[in-house]
């Protein structure tokens, strides 16, 4: 990735959806820290660029998520007939506390340090199914043949969705990602996100009434079942927390294989380094969700006037854009060469998942996910190359960093 591209000095400092921009916004977020690192955006959102301020927003208590509130000011007052935003207002991921951790407590069993570790030997073979139907054809697209069926697979499994329904979520689209950018919709935009809500929608209250008749070891019937255990969960919020738990469960598991695999692929020392000493696996992946995080941002709203962050006083009910991709890159936190891929670098932290109570709860499931898909393709296929690692395509997304399509052949 080659960091020295200098940003027109006439572009505006944050224009998020510019198709520059999403190739390479690594050299924007440096002229960013360096000449406006809390930047008020055209859209009135403070834009944090830097580590201290992004990790400090993540995890003080005087920030929150305010959802609707952020969303009808944004919107306007009807905003919230919309579905789509309906349903995303009910997402633990959008909510406060008390709402916050009642909603998250109901689902953190799934995800403890145990039970995803119990998980490998099924990633594994999952992993090894789809090589062994893929190699002969001799070529592949990473994104779509690779990195998207293990996680699909995973949250299938964890979610109880039975397995001849499952070609469809392997052939659907990955069209939801425009929804969480900070650029406002246009009515054609939220049209199509109302669509493709109704389709989930559907699907997910048809997997609901089948759990409800036939209870299973899995998190739609653990959902279900908290709804009946004296209202916990409306059947509106439980749909939701579906519908995200899916969503959440492969999307950015999705983008770290395909960014780590095309970030070693551009640079082949590390390539080469990781096939020599393949026990660097674990640190490699925390060194790709830093060079190059599946997450480039998540927004708070100031729950109080905030008097001083990084020289600006931020107002309550204003929203603050934390950067975690350029906090990824700050020389202040990593001082040697942040735009270098290393996969040895040591104290790698990066802030892909989040901080504070939204830290994301499939991070370690992520992490194992990415790490045996990642090593056991080049173990298996030790001749795989990129058919063209140089102009790769990217999703026209900003939140969601991932790419289209990324072939590859052996």
């Amino acid at each position: 990735m080659n960091e020295h591209v200098q940003p027109a000095t006439s572009a505006p400092l944050f224009n998020p959806l510019a198709p520059e921009f999403i190739n390479n916004p690594y050299p924007y977020y440096e002229r960013l820290r360096t000449t406006d690192p809390m930047h008020l955006s055209p859209f009135g959102m403070y834009v944090a660029s830097r580590h201290a301020e992004a990790s400090l927003v993540l995890r003080d208590k005087r920030f929150g998520k305010d959802y609707v509130e952020r969303t009808v000011r944004r919107y306007g007052p009807k905003i919230m007939d919309e579905p789509v935003f309906r349903s995303m207002s009910h997402w633990m991921l959008q909510a406060d506390p008390p709402d916050h951790t009642r909603l998250r407590g109901l689902v953190v069993k799934a995800f403890t340090a145990r039970r995803v570790e119990d998980m490998r030997p099924r990633i594994q073979a999952i992993v090894d199914e789809n090589i062994d139907r893929i190699l002969p054809q001799g070529k592949m697209d990473l994104i779509e043949d690779f990195a998207f069926r293990l996680p699909v697979t995973i949250i299938c499994d964890m979610l109880g969705i039975p397995q001849e329904h499952r070609e469809a979520f392997y052939a659907s689209s990955r069209e939801g990602g425009r929804l969480l950018d900070p650029v406002p919709l246009s009515p054609e935009e939220i049209k199509k996100g109302n669509e493709g809500y109704a389709l989930s929608a559907m699907y997910f209250q048809q997997l609901i009434e089948l759990r409800r008749k036939n209870p299973g070891d899995d998190l739609t019937t653990q959902l279900v079942q908290a709804e009946e255990d004296g209202n916990k969960l409306s059947t509106e919020e439980l749909i939701a927390n579906i519908i995200l738990l899916f969503g959440a469960g492969h999307e950015t598991t999705v983008n770290l294989i395909g960014n780590g695999l095309l970030a070693l692929f551009r640079n082949p020392d590390q390539l080469a380094l990781l096939k020599a000493k393949p026990e660097l696996i674990g640190n490699a992946i925390e060194e790709f969700l830093r060079y190059d995080s599946s997450v480039q941002l998540t927004g708070r709203v100031a729950l109080e006037d905030i008097e001083d962050l990084g020289g600006k006083r931020i107002p309550k009910g204003d929203t603050v854009l934390c950067l975690l991709g350029s906090a990824n890159h700050d020389p202040a936190v990593y001082p040697d060469h942040p735009e270098r891929l290393d996969i040895t670098r040591p104290n790698v932290r990066p802030l892909s998942f989040g901080g504070g109570i939204h830290h994301c709860l499939g991070a370690q499931l992520a992490r194992i996910e990415a790490e045996i898909a990642i090593s056991t393709l080049l173990r298996r296929i030790p001749n795989l190359r990129l058919d063209d690692a140089e102009n790769p395509q990217w999703r026209p997304t900003f939140v969601l960093r991932g790419l289209q399509r990324l072939p590859a052949s052996w």
